[in-house]
C-alpha cells in the first residue's frame, strides 16, 4: 500500500500481528490461521478481511506480500499467496445493445448497483450475446456455502504451489445464468480497478462444478460510465487457483456512444474560463476514475475511510481523486460527526444523471473551464499532438494555480493535464 496515512484496518491488523506473532508463525510454518473471533477483538472481521484488490490490503500484508483467504465460515488463512489477477488491457471497441422498450422497472441511464447492472445486462440480451447462448435463464445468486474442496495456490515466498483446504466457507454469487450447455457465474463491480481477487470467481466455480455436469463459465463484469466490460475466464486446471485464463473480453453500451471532434471543439469554444479554486490542482491521472468516483458518490455521501476500504483506492489516491472532483466543482467536502464526508454538489448530480453523450460533454466542459486544460487542448489541436511536459508546465505557471510553486510539483501535475486531455480526445468514436 502506498501513501503515509494509516487506516483503521492498518491499526487493528498491527495489533493482531503483534498479539499472535503472525509473521513469526508464517516464517516458521508457511501460514497462519486466524478466526473471526480473534479478529473481532480489535475490529469487526467483516471489515478486516474484505480486500477485493491488492491496493486494499493493510500495510503489513502489502509490505510482506501476504494475502488472506477464508477456509471455513469463521476461519481464515494468511500466507504469501498469489491471490489476485491483473485485468488485461481493455478492448476499446464498444458494441451497442438495444434496451427493451417494455421494461420500465430498470432505469439503464441511472444504474447505481451491481445487481441493477447485471439485470440490465440480462434483459438487454447483452449476456446472451457475450456468452453466445440464447437460452440463458436466471438460476442462482446470493450467499451460500462453498462445500468442501481443496486446491493448490502459488506461494510467492517459496515460488511453489501449496495446498489449501476449504470446508463450508461462505461465498456470494452476484448472478448465475444457466443455458443448455453452461452455467455462467458472474462477479460484478460498479467501479474501476487494476486487478481482482481470484477467489470471487474460483470458490463459486468449485462449488458448482461439483454440483452439475454442465460447463461452469466464470464471468467478471465491470460497469462504469455507461459501459459494461465483460471478461470470460476459464480455470485450465480445476484444482489450481492460479490457472485462470482469459477467454475473451468485450464492451457494451445500451446508449448511443457516437462522439465527434466537432462536439469537443464546440465545448472548447463555449467554455467560460473560471478563476482557479482554492483546492489543490489535480494529481489524478485517470479521468475515468474521477467519473467513477462521482458515480459512487451518486449513491450517497461517503467518508474517506469508506472510499478507501470499499473501492480500489489507497488513502493517498482517495485524497487525490476527491480533490480532483472538488477542483472541478463536482464533489463537496465537509466535516460531519468528527469525520470528513464527501458528496456530489448540485452540478455533480446534474452531470452524473445526464444521458451518456451529454454526460461526457458536461465532464469535458467542467475540465475545459480551467485555463490550463483549455489552453493545452487548443495547443494540441493546433499542433496535432500533445504539447511537451515543459510546455504544459509553462501554461500552468502562468495560470495562478493554488499553492503550487516548486518546479517538481508542476511537472508531477502536468501528467494529469496530459491524461485528462487524452481522455477528452479518446471520446471520439
Amino acid at each position: 500500500m502506498s501513501g503515509s496515512e494509516v487506516t483503521k484496518n492498518d491499526k487493528a491488523w498491527a495489533q493482531l500481528f503483534c498479539k499472535y506473532k503472525i509473521l513469526e508463525h508464517i516464517e516458521r510454518s508457511g501460514y497462519f490461521e486466524i478466526t473471526a473471533s480473534q479478529i473481532n477483538e480489535f475490529r469487526e472481521a467483516r471489515l478486516m478481511t474484505k480486500f477485493d484488490h491488492r491496493i486494499n490490503l493493510p500495510r503489513l500484508f502489502a509490505d510482506n506480500n501476504l494475502a488472506i483467504l477464508p477456509i471455513t465460515r469463521g476461519c481464515y488463512i494468511i500466507s504469501n499467496f498469489e491471490a489476485y489477477r491483473d485485468f488485461e488491457q481493455l478492448d476499446d471497441e464498444i458494441t451497442r445493445i438495444s434496451f427493451p422498450e417494455y421494461i420500465e422497472s430498470i432505469d439503464y441511464e441511472n444504474i447505481t448497483s451491481e445487481s441493477m447492472a447485471i439485470n440490465c445486462a440480462y434483459v438487454s440480451n447483452m449476456l446472451a450475446d457475450f456468452l453466445e447462448d440464447e437460452e440463458l435463464m436466471p438460476a442462482v445468486n446470493g450467499r451460500m456455502s462453498s462445500g468442501t474442496f481443496s486446491f493448490y495456490i502459488q506461494n510467492t515466498s517459496t515460488n511453489s504451489n501449496v495446498e489449501v483446504n476449504v470446508v463450508n466457507s461462505q461465498l456470494e454469487i452476484d448472478g448465475g445464468y444457466e443455458g443448455s450447455k453452461q452455467l455462467a457465474l458472474i462477479e460484478a463491480k460498479n467501479y474501476i480497478s487494476d486487478d481482482f481477487l481470484i477467489r470471487q470467481l474460483y470458490y463459486p466455480y468449485r462449488l458448482w462444478s461439483g454440483k452439475i455436469s454442465k460447463r461452469i463459465t466464470p464471468v467478471f463484469m465491470v460497469y462504469s460510465n455507461g459501459i459494461f466490460s465483460l471478461y470470460e475466464y476459464e480455470f485450465q486446471d480445476p484444482g489450481s487457483y492460479n490457472s485462470l485464463a482469459l477467454v475473451k473480453q468485450k464492451n457494451y453500451s445500451v446508449e448511443a456512444v457516437d462522439m465527434r471532434l466537432d462536439d469537443i471543439v464546440d465545448v472548447l469554444n463555449r467554455a467560460r474560463i473560471v478563476e482557479e479554486p482554492e483546492v489543490a490542482f489535480p494529481q489524478a491521472d485517470s479521468f475515468r476514475r474521477v467519473i467513477n468516483l462521482c458515480e459512487l458518490l451518486a449513491q450517497g455521501g461517503m467518508t474517506r475511510d469508506n472510499i478507501t476500504l470499499n473501492f480500489a483506492f489507497d488513502p493517498r489516491q482517495t485524497n487525490y481523486y476527491t480533490d480532483a472532483g472538488r477542483y472541478l466543482g463536482l464533489i463537496d467536502k465537509r466535516r460531519e460527526n468528527s469525520e470528513i464526508l464527501f458528496s456530489l454538489t448540485g452540478q455533480g448530480r446534474k452531470v452524473i444523471h445526464s444521458k451518456y453523450k451529454a454526460r461526457q460533454l458536461r465532464f469535458v466542459e467542467a475540465v475545459l473551464r480551467h485555463r490550463v486544460f483549455n489552453e493545452t487542448l487548443r495547443l494540441y489541436l493546433q499542433r496535432g499532438g500533445m504539447p511537451s511536459m515543459s510546455e504544459i508546465v509553462d501554461i500552468m505557471a502562468k495560470s495562478n494555480l493554488y499553492q503550487i510553486r516548486a518546479e517538481s510539483t508542476f511537472r508531477r501535475r502536468a501528467s494529469t493535464v496530459a491524461g485528462w486531455i487524452n481522455w477528452i480526445l479518446d471520446l471520439q468514436r
